[in-house]
């Protein structure tokens, strides 16, 4: 049998309440309002999964978990891969058998998610530490007639997963973060601040004056 294939893009959003009122327009169902997701990426030592490029994750949304297997993507205009999940009753009994057999915990985010479908595909709407994206998944043309009822631009679409994208925020807040929590990212930011206010305190003559003493 077939293992399933994801076919998806993502796409930022300036405003979430405003794209949940196009997507009610649209005739789309909420099937679940938004809710605390985290997602676990487990790997071997040597990091053996994620040099193939393939993720194993454990995700706990509410109060269901599942346990998916993606294998390496292919990006081109949308991003496709293999996808192979299944519910679970106990997500903790899962993570110590994943432990038993080698696997630990790598990387762990989350975020808040809520899901939508108008029976076809779905598109779900994703507030995160780094900021407020959606995911519209379903057959290709699906999603593209529906990026366009929804003024998204195929420009803009993102086919990269949240790992990557955490890492190019990383690059660009300079964050030293190790996962995409609240938690983590948000105390990254609040230092970050204060260290440019502090600077923004001392001047350019306090800057002046260091560099005097140095010469």
């Amino acid at each position: 049998m077939a293992t399933p294939q994801e076919i998806e893009i993502k796409f930022l959003v300036p405003n979430l309440k405003s794209l949940e009122k196009k997507l009610s327009e649209l005739g789309f169902r909420c099937e679940t309002p938004s809710t605390h997701e985290i997602n676990t990426l487990y790997d071997l030592p040597g990091e053996k999964l994620r040099r193939k490029g393939e993720i194993l994750r454990l995700r706990d949304y509410g109060d269901k978990w599942k346990l998916t297997h993606k294998t390496k993507g292919k990006a081109g205009r949308h991003k496709s891969r293999a996808e192979a999940e299944t519910g679970l009753s106990d997500g903790k009994q899962m993570d110590g058998i994943l432990r038993a057999l080698g696997y630990s915990p790598a990387f762990v985010y989350e975020k808040f998610r809520s899901e939508w479908s108008d029976g076809e595909g779905q598109v779900v709407l994703d507030h995160t530490p780094i900021g407020d994206l959606a995911e519209i998944e379903g057959k290709s043309r699906w999603i593209d007639r529906t990026a366009g009822a929804l003024n998204v631009n195929s420009k803009d679409y993102i086919t990269k997963s949240y790992g990557e994208l955490f890492l190019e925020w990383k690059r660009k807040t300079r964050c030293e973060a190790n996962n995409m929590t609240f938690r983590e990212c948000g105390e990254c930011m609040r230092a970050a601040k204060k260290s440019a206010q502090s600077s923004s305190r001392r001047g350019p003559f306090s800057q002046r004056q260091s560099r005097s003493r140095t010469r």
